[in-house]
């Protein structure tokens, strides 16, 4: 199964996202991220039906099975997880100050390569970890 990504944001309005396989396409909706993954199948369905009609060429990865895979810019990924971690408990899980990752929420700086792999590391590990848990 080929994964499809979707460069995502959090914008004023709601999600954001695009995809480098459909050049010039964009999907903008919903601030709840459950109807906005749906919002982006809808309009990827839409996206081939309006190719094949007109006979226009489409990647053809969208005729197979296919996981869509949100990538989250840093800020909207904080602004994310905002109202589940606060900004102390991500600082327990990335290493990070939690003012610096306020600063990076917030958009007042942007996190370096070497910042962002540690929040992707630390969000990855609690991950790994909960996996572990059964009850």
């Amino acid at each position: 199964m080929e994964r499809i990504i979707m460069n995502t944001g959090l914008t004023e309005t709601g999600y954001s996202c695009s995809c480098d396989l459909l050049p010039g396409w964009i999907v903008s909706g919903s601030n709840d991220f459950e109807q906005f993954k749906k919002e982006v199948k809808d309009s990827i369905d839409f996206y081939i039906e309006c190719a094949k009609a007109d006979g226009d060429e489409y990647p053809s990865v969208f005729d197979s099975d296919y996981e869509v895979v949100y990538k989250f810019d840093v800020r909207s990924l904080l602004e994310y997880y905002r109202g589940i971690f606060s900004f102390s408990a991500l600082q327990t899980i990335t290493g990070i100050n939690q003012k610096q990752l306020a600063h990076y929420a917030s958009g007042v700086s942007k996190p370096r390569p070497q910042q962002v792999r540690k929040i992707a590391d630390g969000l990855h590990s609690l991950a790994c970890e909960l996996l572990t848990v059964t009850v």
